[in-house]
């Protein structure tokens, strides 16, 4: 396909919003049984609450992961707000739905509502100007390194090994298996996954908050001595900011300690990285889907450039693919795999790894989906098909 070269300025003057539409799919797991385990939660489906943005004969899309009730709060408090305002500057669309959910409450459901509406909103200001959406961005990037990340704790060890080598056979160099749900099985997990993968990948444990201080500090040292973990993720509670610091500044040189993808507002990114002991994690995480869009990326990434940490992207790779290439302090993509799945599924227009990035597709305008109606249908739980 032709790249994307030129645009119309013109084409946004005057031109505002003219409506915006919500839906929701609940896309069943497939996991053993139907379901998945990490650390702390099992589920049996990924829901997606999905945004359509409309003007100038255009529609931009936008997303985000989590309960349905963000569809609601999306079309009852942002909708109203967004409807009628300038298409030019998503940016100040985003500082009037910030104030008008002020009582609503903005961390949570409500940060994951406004996040999919500011999505929708740079992917239709790109579509009007028949820009990819990567070229709309201050981009530093071309592309976003990516770790494959699954390995759920109910994985049978088969599936486990074979997930991630799948994913090194892909050329993806990182990644990354659930831990610390039982803890006394993590050492034959771990043990199944090097020996499959080899010594060469980088791999990565993810405890979803699963552990105490002490117990997370006595992991830290046996995940690096015994298998070469360099990434450790929420050993503890994204919370405790306390137990994160202990676990930077007593675990291993070489293992890092990440936290993130459950900051939803600026002063939440503040906490870990601005603490009275400076930051409490080596790597920062955000997830576009929930930190208020590319807007909220936008903001986070001035943050871990002036406290010069590396900003990681948390999941939902078809956004994060564009939004990232604008983080000067990139370090990568968790290339998750129900969203790649749930993705794959109701889009056409996806990224797959090549040599072990994503690159956004610069012959499409905005981010390069479009939605597969038919496909998406059995799995709706709110809204409508459109005609």
């Amino acid at each position: 396909m032709a790249s994307v070269t030129g645009f119309d300025a013109k084409a946004l003057d005057g031109c505002v919003v003219d409506a915006v539409d919500v839906h929701a799919f609940e896309i069943p797991t497939d996991g053993p049984g139907g379901r998945e385990q990490d650390g702390t939660l099992e589920w049996d489906s990924t829901t997606v609450v999905l945004v359509r943005a409309h003007a100038g004969g255009r529609t931009g899309l936008g997303y985000t992961y989590g309960d349905v009730s963000a569809a609601s709060f999306v079309h009852s408090v942002l909708a109203p707000v967004v409807e009628g305002g300038a298409v030019s500057s998503p940016p100040a669309l985003w500082e009037r739905m910030g104030a008008r959910m002020r009582n609503a409450g903005r961390p949570g459901v409500g940060a994951m509502a406004l996040s999919a509406v500011d999505v929708a909103l740079w992917d239709l200001k790109a579509r009007l100007l028949d820009l990819p959406l990567v070229h709309l961005l201050p981009a530093h990037h071309d592309r976003v390194p990516v770790y494959g990340s699954g390995g759920f704790t109910n994985y049978p060890l088969e599936r486990l090994a074979g997930q991630l080598t799948g994913w090194v056979e892909q050329g993806v160099g990182r990644v990354k298996l659930k831990t610390s749900r039982a803890p006394e099985d993590d050492p034959r997990r771990l043990t199944a996954v090097r020996r499959a993968v080899g010594d060469g990948p980088e791999l990565f444990a993810d405890a979803n908050g699963a552990l105490g201080r002490k117990e997370a500090l006595y992991w830290a040292h046996r995940f690096h001595e015994e298998w070469d973990v360099r990434w450790f993720e929420e050993p503890v509670g994204s919370a405790d900011l306390e137990g994160l610091r202990m676990l930077r500044e007593r675990g291993p040189a070489r293992l890092e300690v990440a936290a993130g993808e459950y900051a939803f507002t600026a002063q939440d990114f503040v906490n870990l990285v601005d603490g009275p002991g400076g930051p409490v994690v080596d790597c920062l995480q955000a997830d576009v889907t929930r930190c208020g869009g590319i807007t909220g990326v936008l903001e986070v990434a001035g943050l871990s450039g002036v406290r010069h940490l590396d900003l990681s992207a948390h999941c939902a790779p078809a956004v994060s693919a564009h939004a990232f290439c604008a983080v000067r302090r990139l370090r990568h993509l968790e290339y998750f795999h129900d969203h790649v799945r749930v993705e794959q599924l109701l889009f056409d227009g996806t990224l797959s790894p090549d040599d072990g990035a994503l690159r956004p597709d610069t012959g499409r305008p905005g981010l390069g989906l479009e939605v597969r109606w038919a496909d998406a249908e059995p799995y709706r739980v709110r809204g409508t098909r459109p005609a």
